[in-house]
């Protein structure tokens, strides 16, 4: 039986991490070792779905437009705890979220700062203070329909969904400084 080639392609934003950033992160904080340059590690993207109380084709319609963002099959997330005053009840589906690693992960980045987040109204940067001390940044996006995969004929209804990077930086500045070499609009 004959193995499976291997693609040879490498993302953008992948080349320029090992081609550019790599060596200017070291030479910027003095590492002695390869490994302690930070990286990024993964992506997850997280649509919660309220209509989903009354409509519970609302979280298919959003794992759909979701697998169409990134590329890979999301996982249709659960509700912990039943609550009434949102009418919540104990496994009912609420969201949906993926995680996305190595070339997925820097393809869905490229776009995201390329492509998606210029085409937001009134865009004037993300915010540069959203980090969370460890070195990971976390945004929302008010409408998915900035993503060029979405259709805007065919969307039932506007969502808005999170985006969590993670890194392998030790602290903020270097995350910052990192996510700063991908080109993320941060405001001043």
């Amino acid at each position: 039986m004959a193995q499976a080639k291997k693609k040879d392609y490498t993302p953008r934003f992948q080349q320029r991490y090992e081609a550019k950033l790599k060596a200017a992160l070291k030479a910027k904080y003095g590492y002695k070792n390869d490994y302690q340059i930070p990286k990024l590690d993964k992506i997850v993207i997280n649509m919660g779905v309220g209509a989903a109380t009354t409509d519970r084709k609302a979280v298919e319609a959003a794992a759909a437009e979701l697998a169409l963002i990134s590329g890979q099959k999301p996982i249709i997330t659960k509700a912990r705890k039943s609550n009434a005053s949102f009418k919540v009840r104990e496994n009912m589906d609420i969201g949906c979220k993926v995680t996305l690693r190595r070339e997925k992960m820097y393809e869905f980045l490229d776009r995201l700062v390329t492509i998606a987040l210029p085409r937001i109204r009134d865009f004037r940067g993300i915010n540069g203070k959203s980090f969370d001390g460890r070195g990971n940044y976390a945004f929302g996006i008010k409408e998915h329909i900035v993503f060029p995969e979405i259709d805007y004929d065919k969307v039932t209804a506007v969502r808005g969904m999170d985006i969590i990077i993670c890194t392998t930086a030790a602290n903020d500045d270097e995350a910052k400084e990192l996510l700063r070499g991908f080109d993320m609009p941060f405001r001043n």
